[in-house]
């Protein structure tokens, strides 16, 4: 054996070489704001046991959950870095989001730069004299091929009084630092630090927090009841909470909207005072609601585009009708189910969501799958003529949702509904594999997966139905699927006004053309988003009376239009066009049949008869 050893040719004694492995980094950040009214954050980085001649650094250029790239290296500056604490290094940018270090025999890095937060949504960070709030996409750097390293955050609060409130575990005996297990789990855990609120409950033996900024009319019992009662309804749906400790983070503004969903967590953005109004209050249980229903549906369960995430561009997938869509239909459901609010609501609700669908144009023209697709360039980048040549995956998705839910329950008498689909895409996809070092290893799932999921509960070939309302912008049947249940939209056309294609708001003083549809009466006459309404027939005319104007003509009216074009007074003949349906209810159809009877009872646990619009 020896012998054959020292026989072998030098290329092959070569070859078996291996290299030693690199010593994986030590990778700490240290987060301070020290003038929190200059909304700075100052964030320093240090990089130990480094082995290598260069370092890359590369910044975030968006954060799951929130499908366009925001850039969030543009509010970066002052960027340093040294040797150890205090030798300048050599450094350049190579792309817009990409530094690069020397760091040839250099195995300890600190880098040191500032971040402008003074942008308050789920999705940015926001820093005042009240608190600071960060989401780690939009703060920190990554170390490309050590994502998968641990990292170590150090918060410093400006004041010994502000509370620091994230998901992250405590590192133990270590003032205010935690722990992320990897650069993933680092970007899905928000931080809260300041002197908020805390509202400490349990469902199911799991605690949960409700941590609120700001001040408002809300009233935290009633708010923490109604979550518990939500909670209570998706882990009945789910069959379980995947977790240990959950939480909640509101922030009260003044007018803001929006939340982005966590595995561990949820931030919530809301209207100070919009609790006190029952429409308003059912409106943040319904964000609650979907926030939440993506603890499964997209935390967890995801499409295979964002298996892996990709920090440093699009994550192209055509399955966000199903990760938003669906959740969206659900958020209706979910407060119904939980009692929150009754039938009587929910179709409010959703008849609310079918005007908006249809009454927007670009349902013509962005099939739903391409609306997911193109995500990154349409949906959050909206314009003047956006609801002439797009619709929204969420709405979209949410309806197709709905037709699937009504089509499997009809074929299958409520026995089986969209409640089995989910389960099934939880049970193929969401729950967690576990390697032999303790590794979350999630399987995305592609659109035929997810076919063939809805399939198996439908007990049909779903391919036509696929087809005609993910592929095409063919019109969705709404009456062929209410009916089984004895129901019908019903469209109401605002007595007859005739159609103008133009909408019109006040802005800045100035009665502006906010609108313009597409092939509608106004286009045609050559009147564009942007200009300014002045007069209908030599009178001055405003946005808040236009509809009432319009009431003294009949369709096929020709009517004079002034306005100012750029700088350019204009009169254009705009020739009214027939009214059609401005808004939508879905109602009883007149004599429904026992079985239309029985399916709507199947559905939502209550007699048709009681069903009252």
């Amino acid at each position: 054996m020896t012998d054959a050893t020292i026989s072998r040719p030098l290329e092959a004694v070569e070859m078996s070489v291996k290299p030693l492995p690199l010593i994986a980094p030590e990778i700490q950040y240290w987060v301070a704001m020290p003038q929190p009214e200059t909304h700075l954050f100052e964030v320093t980085l240090r990089v130990q046991s480094w082995q290598k001649p260069l370092l890359d650094l590369k910044f975030p250029v968006w954060t799951p959950g929130s499908y366009l790239v925001r850039e969030y290296a543009k509010n970066l500056q002052d960027f340093r870095v040294y040797a150890g604490e205090s030798q300048p290094l050599s450094w350049r940018k190579v792309s817009k989001n990409h530094w690069q270090v020397e760091t040839e025999n250099v195995s300890e890095v600190t880098v040191k730069y500032r971040v402008f937060a003074n942008e308050l949504t789920v999705r940015t960070n926001h820093l005042d004299a009240s608190h600071g709030y960060f989401n780690s996409a939009a703060l920190f750097f990554y170390l490309p091929g050590f994502t998968q390293n641990s990292y170590i955050i150090t918060i410093v609060p400006p004041k010994p009084s502000w509370q620091i409130t994230t998901t992250l575990p405590a590192i133990p005996e270590q003032v205010n630092t935690f722990l992320a297990m990897d650069f993933d789990t680092l970007v899905d855990s928000p931080f809260e630090i300041g002197s908020h609120q805390l509202y400490d409950f349990e469902v199911r033996g799991k605690s949960h927090v409700l941590a609120i900024w700001g001040k408002g009319n809300l009233e935290p019992g009633r708010i923490i009841q109604d979550i518990q009662k939500v909670i209570e309804v998706e882990a009945e749906l789910f069959g379980d909470l995947p977790y240990n400790h959950y939480l909640f983070l509101l922030h009260l503004s003044s007018s803001g909207f929006g939340g982005l969903e966590h595995k561990l967590s949820c931030s919530l953005n809301y209207p100070r005072f919009g609790f006190r109004v029952k429409e308003k209050y059912d409106r943040f249980m319904q964000l609650v609601a979907h926030e939440f229903f993506h603890l499964w549906n997209v935390k967890r369960i995801r499409p295979k585009g964002l298996e892996v995430f990709d920090y440093d561009g699009e994550n192209y997938t055509p399955s966000l009708w199903f990760s938003e869509g669906t959740t969206s239909y659900y958020d209706l459901v979910i407060p119904f189910r939980a009692r929150i609010y009754d039938v009587k609501v929910f179709f409010q609700s959703l008849a609310k969501e079918i005007t908006r669908f249809l009454t927007t144009p670009g349902r013509n023209v962005q099939p739903l799958n391409e609306s997911s697709w193109d995500a990154w360039i349409k949906l959050y980048r909206r314009d003047a003529n956006s609801d002439n040549n797009q619709i929204s995956y969420y709405l979209k998705g949410e309806m197709v949702s709905l037709l699937l839910d009504l089509l499997i329950r009809e074929r299958h008498k409520n026995a089986r509904s969209l409640d089995d689909v989910m389960r099934i895409m939880w049970e193929k996809f969401g729950k967690s594999t576990w390697d032999f070092n303790g590794i979350e290893n999630e399987v995305g799932f592609t659109p035929e997966q997810l076919q063939g999921a809805i399939e198996s509960v439908a007990g049909v070939d779903l391919s036509d139905f696929f087809e005609r309302y993910l592929n095409t912008t063919e019109e969705l049947p709404f009456d062929e699927y209410f009916a089984p249940f004895g129901l019908k939209l019903a469209g109401d056309d605002s007595g007859g006004l005739p159609q103008i294609g133009l909408i019109a708001g006040l802005d800045h003083g100035r009665e502006m053309v906010k609108f313009v549809e597409a092939g509608g009466p106004a286009q045609l006459a050559g009147i564009d988003a942007g200009d300014e309404l002045l007069a209908i027939d030599g009178f001055r005319v405003s946005a808040e009376h236009l509809s009432d104007r319009l009431k003294d003509y009949k369709v096929g009216d020709a009517i004079a239009v002034t306005v100012f074009h750029q700088d350019e007074l204009r009169t254009c003949q705009v020739t009214l066009a027939p009214p059609r349906p401005n808004r939508y209810q879905i109602v009883k159809i007149d004599q429904p049949t026992p079985i239309q009877k029985q399916n709507f009872a199947g559905w939502l646990g209550l007699p048709l008869s009681k069903f009252v619009t």
